[in-house]
């Protein structure tokens, strides 16, 4: 019986850790002249995609995590959002055509480590698309 609780405690513990990751499915928006995510993280573009396509995978993927979606998000604005669906299957918010991503390097609210990176390849997200 003991045995049994435990594993039912660990398994509502995971479930509640989990809960702060289901938090970035929300659709991205604008603050403070950004697109940021539910967090309020930047979010950035990389040149090198295609429309509504993501060259941004493994490692890569690694230092600039995308913008997840969750399966049920709809990109039912005025256009100008979309989903994706990533090579791993995951689904990624678009604006404008262009894969949205966080960057490693921004460790607060506010931060843009990311803008100019790679030869600036990665460019902050801006409503008007990707600079």
């Amino acid at each position: 019986m003991v045995q049994r609780t435990l594993t039912w405690m660990a398994l509502a513990g995971a479930v509640v850790l989990a809960m702060p990751g289901l938090a970035m499915a929300e659709r991205p928006k604008m603050a403070d002249g950004m697109v940021v995510d539910s967090k309020g993280m930047t979010l950035y573009t990389y040149s090198p995609d295609a429309a509504d396509k993501s060259e941004c995978v493994d490692k890569c993927a690694q230092n600039w995590p995308p913008a997840l979606a969750s399966a049920t998000d709809t990109a039912t604005d005025n256009g100008d959002w979309a989903i994706l669906t990533r090579p791993d299957g995951k689904k990624q918010w678009v604006l404008m055509g262009s894969p949205l991503y966080t960057y490693v390097g921004d460790k607060k609210k506010g931060d843009m480590n990311g803008d100019g990176k790679a030869e600036g390849k990665w460019a902050m997200a801006t409503m008007d698309g990707a600079d």
